[in-house]
């Protein structure tokens, strides 16, 4: 934890309208945004500082808003923003900034998250994970099932499919079909819901919403069909099976092209991307917050308005492949018309933004993050053997009744 709030020596801004201070979480480039409006505004002085983790960040940012010191500019991750929105006044109301008449730039729903019970916004929405199924076209031509895009869609159009899909393939080849069950089926299962941990008042309804028990027991089918490769999505394992071909499947939001991308460069043209089971999703998706202490909000809010806006989401789209959060730019023909060559052409700009706009938002908690976590590890327990299938729904319930006291 200490270590977590190191950037709470920075300089803050120090007070200057031409520098402040921007902690990110690690792993999602931040720097090429901040090199870019360095670029564009040589005078401007921009100190980052990756904290660590999206879950490191959460907490450097909670001690230092609890008396640290604070930066004028805070990445958020979706599933942790919940928890601040609870305390608006530790952050600036972006309206005050000009958020109010920029607002309708945003997916309705994204920015609902942000926005605090009297109205206050805190957060800016930077991505939204709109979700694909990434496969090796070359795996599946090899065990025998269509290979095009469009014939994998249809083969797995529900999580049932995507099940059977799986046994097909494993049946054929003798090796697991998905990288792991609890991250590429139930946490996107479980994202598709009508109402998902809390109800629409906002009281918790985790261990009695059907939907999610529904999910719960999907993913415990999807376990018992043994086709998973148990690799832990971002772990030294993943890592390593995703350029052998150890897995033929992974649940992808727009996001993790470019990580596949990155950790198996000679796959190139053997992969592809079909519509996630049930049509729409998402994973994941952050946001730009200013601490209401922060010695400078108007840089960050000058940071925030610039390299967020429709077009400038579009250009970062095109550059690294974040999904914008801003439906304006949804027709524009270089979105619509973006093809990707590792990926065997496919076009992931309408794919991904399809899965967007065909979701159907649902309320979120402040302890959204830490429920959801629960249940993944009861998943991953059963997974790995050292959990109960019999029981692993009762020992995630009473591990959050645990964990967030209610």
């Amino acid at each position: 934890m200490t270590s977590a709030c190191s950037p709470g020596s920075g300089s803050g801004g120090g007070g200057d309208p031409k520098a402040f201070e921007f902690w990110s979480f690690s792993g999602i480039d931040q720097k090429r945004d901040v090199d870019a409006y360095r670029q564009l505004h040589p005078d401007i002085q921009v100190k980052l500082t990756e904290v660590g983790s999206t879950t490191e960040t959460a907490q450097a940012l909670t001690t230092a808003l609890a008396g640290g010191k604070v930066p004028d500019l805070v990445l958020i991750q979706g599933d942790d923003l919940p928890k601040f929105v609870q305390q608006p006044q530790n952050f600036q109301d972006l309206r005050t900034l000009g958020a109010d008449q920029i607002k309708g730039d945003y997916l309705d729903w994204v920015m609902k998250q942000a926005e605090a019970k009297d109205g206050q916004i805190i957060g800016v929405p930077t991505d939204v994970g709109g979700l694909g199924v990434a496969y090796r076209a070359d795996l599946f031509a090899a065990a025998g099932l269509p290979a095009d895009r469009e014939s994998v869609s249809k083969l797995w159009s529900t999580w049932d499919g995507f099940i059977e899909t799986g046994k097909r393939y494993t049946a054929a080849t003798g090796k697991p079909f998905v990288d792991n069950i609890p991250t590429s089926v139930f946490f996107q299962a479980v994202n598709q819901v009508s109402q998902k941990y809390y109800d629409d008042a906002g009281n918790p309804i985790y261990d009695r919403n059907p939907e999610v028990k529904a999910a719960f027991d999907l993913a415990l089918k999807a376990l018992d069909a043994n086709i998973s490769a148990k690799q832990s999505f971002g772990k030294e394992g993943w890592n390593a099976a995703l350029p052998r071909g150890d897995f033929a499947v992974v649940s992808a939001p727009s996001w993790l092209l470019g990580q596949i991308r990155r950790g198996a460069p000679d796959t190139a043209g053997k992969w592809d991307v079909a519509t996630i089971p049930g049509g729409a999703g998402n994973w994941g998706g952050s946001y730009l917050a200013i601490p209401a202490r922060a010695q400078n909000p108007a840089a960050a809010w000058a940071y925030i308005k610039e390299m967020q806006s429709p077009q400038r989401q579009l250009e970062h789209f095109l550059e690294v492949g974040a999904l914008p959060t801003t439906p304006s730019v949804y027709t524009d023909p270089r979105l619509t018309g973006k093809a990707d060559p590792f990926f065997s052409g496919a076009p992931t700009g309408k794919i991904y933004t399809e899965a967007v706009l065909g979701l159907k938002p649902f309320r979120m908690g402040p302890d959204t993050g830490a429920i959801g976590q629960e249940f993944l590890n009861a998943l991953v327990n059963v997974e790995q053997g050292s959990g109960n299938p019999a029981t692993a729904w009762d020992d995630a319930v009473r591990n959050i009744r645990t964990a967030i006291g209610k």
